[in-house]
């Protein structure tokens, strides 16, 4: 028997509290194995069987991450993303069968920050779980100045206490919790390139990963940056992207 215990995850620490994750999965094995393997790598997991049970539980304690599945018995898992990211924002990892590009695409508008098809690898999910939470903690503010969660830059506010975007004319934008973390990632690295895997949190980039060019473009056009010339977000090719911008936070 192999009596290694398995590696502490990079999202977790002996002193601090596991993060919390939804698994949103109608089928009861596959549930089963999504759990003892985020069980194994320090996570807790809590298992939902139907979106309606996910999104009121959502309001109720809010996860650091949820795990859903598209095929649903009660509603289609992309209805339940958009409404988590309307009502409950938070990291959303989708698991699926589905293996359409479409269906990838319009995962990542509604503000997904991975696709994961079945059947899977567990230690992949973990990674894939692993590289999210990862992405979250760099974009949130540093703990010496946790109060400092207003960014300014070219006549914009980000509140990233709220994820919304505030224009010079007061108007509100509000954000996914994935184009909030990826802004804030950007905010805090001013005028650097940063490249699509520092972006995506360091994973491995597959050449057809369009994750980070999905939630730049909405960015983009949030911040009313002519997507055909932008000025605000810069596109170095061959490199990543740029934030091309005076930041100051308070």
């Amino acid at each position: 028997m192999n009596t290694t215990r398995p590696e502490t995850s990079a999202a977790t620490s002996p002193s601090s509290t596991p993060p919390t994750l939804f698994v949103l999965e109608d089928e009861p094995e596959i549930a089963r194995l999504i759990c003892a393997a985020l069980a194994e790598y320090g996570f807790r997991a809590e298992h939902l069987s139907t979106g309606r049970q996910l999104l009121s539980r959502a309001r109720q304690s809010a996860p650091d991450l949820c795990i859903v599945d598209l095929g649903l018995p009660d509603m289609d898992g992309m209805q339940v993303v958009r409404e988590l990211q309307e009502n409950s924002p938070c990291a959303v990892l989708i698991l699926t069968g589905r293996n359409d590009v479409t269906d990838r695409v319009l995962g990542l508008e509604l503000g997904a920050d991975d696709y994961l098809v079945k059947p899977f690898e567990p230690r992949e999910l973990v990674a894939r779980v692993r590289s999210i939470l990862r992405r979250y903690q760099r974009a949130a503010p540093p703990e010496a100045s946790a109060e400092r969660t207003l960014a300014r830059f070219s006549g914009w506010a980000f509140d990233n206490g709220r994820h919304v975007l505030v224009a010079a004319d007061g108007r509100e934008i509000g954000l996914s919790a994935a184009e909030a973390g990826l802004l804030a990632l950007m905010l805090r690295r001013p005028n650097k390139i940063l490249s699509r895997e520092q972006l995506l949190g360091e994973r491995e980039v597959d050449p057809f990963d369009r994750s980070i060019d999905v939630r730049i473009s909405r960015l983009r056009r949030k911040l009313d940056d002519d997507p055909q010339n932008p000025k605000l977000i810069r596109t170095v090719y061959g490199a990543g992207y740029l934030l091309s911008a005076q930041v100051s936070w308070e």
